[in-house]
């Protein structure tokens, strides 16, 4: 029988009614057997996720050293759960164990974790399915990078035994067994990497959207849902800020060639997105297959005559920015003029000496920075195959009279990246949107 993997986020663990779904959602479908969880996240838009109070807890231990007032909001919240869905199970127990780990362990990442620890017991028992804590599975290197083989290897030893598990997202152990967590919305990667180690035929992550967008609904008023995308599409909209996965859960899957399905919690009859190692482009019928982008970069000008015949030009200039440990988004260029785009928080107290230091070494014709600068990238397949997109694309622009400072293509025709003011990027996303998906 296949394996299904399934992940639920913070909103589909944020209380009793809610976790009910969730276990509907599991016992409907037999082959979903292994199950990922966030900690509980925010029950109304005043409330707050469980995960910042046990940061808080974090933070006020290292002040005062008593975590009372912040723990005590967390076994309320805990308490409700357990009490409301009617569990008999000692949660007192287990959150007086939580408690006094917080403060023998006294790490950030150990306190952060409990939270996916606690939804995951509480989940386990209510379904009556085997808990697995992540500790024992997900290893962390001593460059404190996840090691995929012994993980995977660990993973697959313990889950192949077992009929149905519950594990917590978010976190594993160290070398030294010490709790380390990924990058906040890690339980995604958690859910990736079981379900490469189960060969899973599909990975299900559900959360409170019904899958990707074709661009952000925060500015575009109810836009199409995509119904599928490819691993390349997916990394170049979440790149650019589509966030309904984290970004690193894609690759234990791609190298497996498991399929990723979006679904909502609070809509389970909605099929979601399908994210899939490939995608036939010609048979694809869509131009295009998102929008998404970013604010707040700033761009960086060069202009010098013959600059094309002058050996390391390009190099001299990215050096400056290693050396003052900025990165680089973009870097498009022509005969004689070189533009780098980078995060204006990079350049934050240093855009002065970046300047003058790439002034002195390459003795540039003109250098000019630029702040307020936004990208946006239009994402697809099929424009590889359709003469016209960027036609299409910079009609919708100067149609609403927005000013292009910049424009990058890649080489396999995926994307199209343009920068304009900040002050232009919402009215952007908007005419690209309607160009290519409103337009009969």
């Amino acid at each position: 029988m296949d394996i299904k993997v399934v992940k639920f986020g913070g909103t589909s663990m944020a209380d009793a009614e809610s976790i009910k779904k969730v276990c509907n959602i599991i016992k409907s479908d037999k082959q979903r057997r292994f199950v990922v969880v966030s900690a509980p996240g925010k029950r109304s838009g005043d409330d707050i996720k469980v995960t910042d109070l046990l940061y808080s807890c974090a933070h006020e231990l290292q002040i005062s050293g008593d975590i009372s007032e912040y723990f005590q909001k967390i076994k309320s919240r805990f308490k409700k759960i357990v009490s409301d869905l009617k569990l008999n199970f000692d949660i007192d127990t287990v959150l007086n164990e939580v408690e006094k780990g917080i403060y023998v362990n006294r790490t950030m990442e150990y306190a952060a974790s409990r939270g996916e620890y606690l939804s995951a017991r509480i989940l386990s028992e209510y379904l009556g399915y085997n808990f697995i804590d992540a500790k024992d599975i997900v290893f962390f290197n001593e460059k404190g990078q996840l090691d995929e083989e012994k993980t995977n290897a660990k993973t697959a030893a313990v889950l192949c035994n077992l009929d149905n598990a519950v594990v917590p997202g978010f976190y594993g152990a160290d070398i030294t067994g010490t709790v380390k967590t990924f990058s906040r919305g890690g339980s995604d990667v958690t859910g990736a990497i079981i379900a490469k180690a189960v060969n899973a035929s599909v990975y299900e992550n559900w959360t409170d959207v019904n899958g990707f967008m074709c661009t952000d609904p925060r500015i575009v008023k109810n836009p199409k849902r995509i119904e599928k995308l490819s691993y390349k599409e997916l990394r170049e909209l979440s790149y650019m800020g589509a966030n309904v996965l984290h970004p690193e859960s894609i690759f234990p899957l791609k190298s497996a060639g498991i399929p990723i399905n979006i679904r909502n919690t609070f809509e389970p009859e909605n099929s979601g997105t399908m994210i899939l190692p490939e995608i036939n482009e010609k048979d694809n019928g869509s131009l295009i297959t998102g929008i998404a982008g970013k604010k707040n970069f700033a761009l960086i000008s060069i202009e010098k005559s013959m600059m094309n015949s002058e050996l390391g030009f390009a190099r001299k200039v990215l050096t400056i920015l290693e050396e003052y440990e900025i990165s680089f988004e973009h870097m498009p260029s022509g005969i004689d003029t070189l533009c780098v785009i980078v995060a204006e928080s990079e350049l934050m107290g240093k855009s002065d000496a970046v300047i003058q230091k790439i002034t002195h070494t390459v003795n540039p014709d003109h250098i000019e920075l630029t702040n307020g600068i936004a990208l946006i990238a239009t994402v697809g397949h099929g424009m590889a195959f359709k003469p016209g997109t960027a036609a299409k694309l910079f009609k919708a622009l100067s149609d609403a009279d927005i000013n292009v400072k910049m424009i990058d293509q890649g080489s396999s025709e995926l994307n199209i990246i343009v920068a304009v003011a900040d002050v232009d990027y919402e009215k952007a996303i908007e005419a690209i949107y309607n160009q290519f998906f409103m337009q009969k």
